[in-house]
């Protein structure tokens, strides 16, 4: 084979009129993370990303009394806190979270909370520069389980109870806590948690949560995790039981997480026919109805009722509550399991939230059990409330409020359907698979945005999913890198939040799964980390190793670029050439080189001479010229042919086949530019019209060489060639993706100069 060499035949370079110099040095992007990047496995936690053999973790158990004041919007409440330590440490001290704290008057959030000021400002705005709002807790008991006091130091959102005795570890303390809080108002002043009042029937909507003392998570990996709550970074808690009464108004109709354990005592016969006929129901029940709603509305009683709750091994508590909620139910097959998928809502929500809600929750307790685990708890709840997305376990709160006459945008639907799926997702991401959010935000946001997205499009293959695919993240990752952050970044110091935590995630996993490993092993590699870490508290080590362990694909060189960089994806088209093989046939030979001698355009210098008249002398003259004028410099001579003939009878079988097939060789060359590795997928389009895609690994650039080559055999001519033809890489600049090049529309706004 090796004397059948190449030639080119034609040279069809492309080069990128948009080049720019490479973001980053190219070091070696596949060697393995290291201890810079990963904490080392341990007997607590595996190389392979499963929990070790000595994986322990905390349990706390509530058992709380709580009064919902109407009248003044305060919250007072009694708690027991048991605590079980099952580490290997002796504990001296209990870190409590006071989360509620951000709304105190000289909170942390309100000093850091940067502003400006414009030529108009908001008078809210102004008022608020002086603080006037007391939403702290007001703490009243700290006491042990014989009610003597404990010692204890209030730092912002955190508590220090320093204990008389330490726990051994294996032992259980209890211990007790009173408190008392104003409610914030979450349409002026925020919060994930608060009240909506509505001024038409002047009643309250409460969707609370962050409403008790609970205590700091404590793990292997990092002792306590009481970094101040600032906002941004959300939370991390240990499982335990909870045991919840709660008493409000006598007319209020309260959602919480867990199973109400007295249905009879807060339900008239009627409603509680219904809440019994929505357990075995393929579609809602409506079990507290619009027309009971509004005559609670009108009526306002002023006894009390007590609702009991019981949440068996959840990490959180949440509640809302209102005069104002329609309630409906529905029951949800997950593999033999038939958890109850219901929602609370004002008449305001109405008719999206009657229609839709509690079919969305449906469908995404489905639609996550498939990628996921299946759903493990008895209830999973949508509460409607204006302005707010916020989720907790087996409860979230969503917003999606139609126009007053009940009409609705598309976006509203979207947006709404969108909230919901996203929510309730987060019973998986971490209520369950129990990250922490106050450290890594992406563990949560964006493995939840990701699952979002495949049941975004489980819902309606059509629906305008904003994160997940990679065309989507383009214009982040483009943008300027000094206002970016790598996505392992800590949740307080995060730029474009969004971004970050959600939609850069979210669209790597899916890059994973449809480009980089497959469907069939990231789904098999995604599961296996939710089955391992159910109910645990996962680390990015564990998901890293874990997505390698159970596919066997090396990915250290994507968390590297994906997650640990702000490095974009550029890569260029930079050239192509077509060869041919040398057959040594005189006559194809000659028909080769005259066809591409007489492709060549003349020398400009001679065409301009003809223009201007001058005639070279051997034609002026007859006595200049000789036989070599007058030849055909491409006649095929007998010697020629001979050497042909004597050529062909040395090939072996295989060579001659190779020499009688049509054969058109192609090298292409890719320069990255932007310095994310991605695979290579190129389109052929051929002469015929026929296309073929081809998908090189990403391991093509591992000899860290920022420009690559690579050859492809055809047996007809291409007449074009595109790269990431599928908007599969985020690359983010698609002029330099084609050969011929194309231009690649984009948009510009007209406008009228304002002098």
């Amino acid at each position: 084979m090796n004397r059948i060499i190449l030639i080119c035949v034609l040279a069809l370079a492309h080069f990128s009129a948009f080049a720019q110099p490479q973001v980053n040095a190219w070091n070696d992007k596949f060697r393995q993370l290291g201890p810079d990047e990963l904490a080392s496995p341990n007997t607590y936690r595996t190389a392979s990303g499963a929990p070790g053999a000595e994986y322990w973790q905390q349990q706390v158990d509530y058992k709380m009394n709580l009064i919902l004041d109407d009248e003044n919007q305060k919250l007072f409440g009694e708690e027991v806190i048991t605590y079980h330590n099952n580490s290997p440490d002796v504990l001296v001290y209990l870190w409590i979270q006071l989360d509620q704290n951000i709304m105190a008057k000289n909170s942390a959030s309100s000093q850091i909370e940067q502003m400006k000021i414009t030529n108009q400002m908001q008078t809210n705005d102004l008022i608020d520069l002086e603080p006037w709002f007391d939403g702290g807790f007001k703490l009243t008991k700290v006491a042990d389980a014989a009610n003597k006091p404990l010692s204890y130091v209030v730092n912002q959102t955190m508590m220090r109870i320093d204990l008389p005795q330490p726990i051994q570890p294996g032992q259980t303390y209890s211990f007790q806590i009173h408190w008392n809080y104003n409610i914030n108002d979450r349409m002026r002043l925020g919060g994930r948690s608060g009240y909506e009042y509505f001024e038409k029937d002047k009643n309250y909507l409460y969707t609370i949560a962050q409403f008790y003392p609970r205590l700091a998570a404590y793990m292997d990996y990092s002792g306590w995790q009481h970094k101040q709550f600032l906002g941004s970074g959300e939370f991390t808690l240990d499982f335990g039981n909870y045991e919840v009464n709660l008493t409000v108004p006598s007319d209020h109709v309260v959602a919480a997480s867990g199973v109400i354990q007295n249905p009879k005592d807060v339900l008239t016969a009627e409603q509680l026919k219904r809440f019994n006929q929505a357990k075995t129901s393929n579609t809602p029940v409506i079990i507290c109805t619009q027309a009971e709603a509004i005559e609670r509305e009108k009526n306002k009683l002023k006894t009390t009722k007590t609702w009991k709750f019981k949440a068996e091994n959840v990490r959180d508590f949440a509640f809302a509550s209102s005069r104002k909620f329609i309630w409906d139910a529905q029951m949800v097959d997950i593999n033999g399991k038939k958890p109850l998928a219901m929602s609370y809502y004002p008449k305001e929500g109405n008719p999206l939230w009657e229609q839709y809600s509690t079919r969305v929750v449906a469908h995404t307790l489905r639609s996550y059990s498939t990628h996921t685990i299946d759903y493990p708890y008895p209830v999973a709840i949508s509460v409607h409330a204006k302005w707010i997305g916020m989720e907790y376990p087996m409860i979230c709160f969503n917003g999606g409020r139609p126009e007053e006459d009940g009409t609705y945008s598309e976006n509203t639907k979207n947006g709404m359907l969108s909230v919901i799926i996203h929510e309730v997702g987060h019973n998986f991401f971490p209520m369950i698979i129990n990250s922490d959010e106050r450290q890594w935000t992406w563990m949560d946001e964006g493995l939840n945005t990701f699952c979002e997205y495949l049941a975004e499009k489980e819902w309606d293959q059509e629906f305008p999913a904003r994160r997940g695919p990679a065309r989507n993240i383009v214009d982040y990752m483009k943008g300027d890198k000094t206002k970016m952050s790598p996505i392992m970044t800590n949740s307080e110091s995060i730029y474009q939040f969004g971004n970050n935590a959600y939609g850069k995630p979210a669209t790597g996993l899916n890059i994973l799964r449809e480009t980089i490993m497959g469907r069939e092993l990231f789904d098999y590699a995604f599961k296996e980390y939710c089955r391992r870490w159910a109910f645990r508290h996962p680390t990015p080590e564990d998901f890293f190793r874990t997505m390698e362990d159970a596919s066997a694909v090396d990915l250290d060189w994507f968390w590297r670029g994906w997650f640990y960089t702000t490095e974009h994806c550029d890569m260029a088209l930079k050239s192509v050439k077509e060869f041919t093989l040398n057959t040594q046939d005189p006559e194809l030979m000659m028909s080769l080189l005259k066809k591409t001698n007489e492709g060549q355009p003349a020398d400009i210098s001679i065409m301009r001479d003809k223009v201007a008249g001058i005639v070279p002398v051997v034609e002026q003259d007859p006595a200049t010229r000789d036989k070599y004028n007058d030849d055909n410099p491409y006649l095929v001579t007998d010697e020629m042919k001979k050497k042909y003939e004597d050529f062909k009878k040395s090939l072996t079988p295989e060579e001659q086949k190779l020499l009688n097939e049509p054969n058109y060789f192609y090298e292409l060359q890719v320069e990255n530019l932007g310095g994310l590795l991605m695979p290579l997928i190129f389109e052929f389009t051929f002469a015929d019209g026929s296309k073929s895609d081809v998908k090189i690994p990403a391991e093509i650039w591992k000899m860290n060489e920022p420009i690559v080559s690579k050859v492809f055999r055809f047996h007809q001519p291409i007449k074009s060639v595109t790269l990431d033809p599928y908007l599969e890489t985020a690359d983010v600049e698609l002029n330099n993706n084609n050969w011929p090049t194309k231009p690649v529309p984009s948009q510009f706004e007209i406008f009228k100069q304002r002098r």
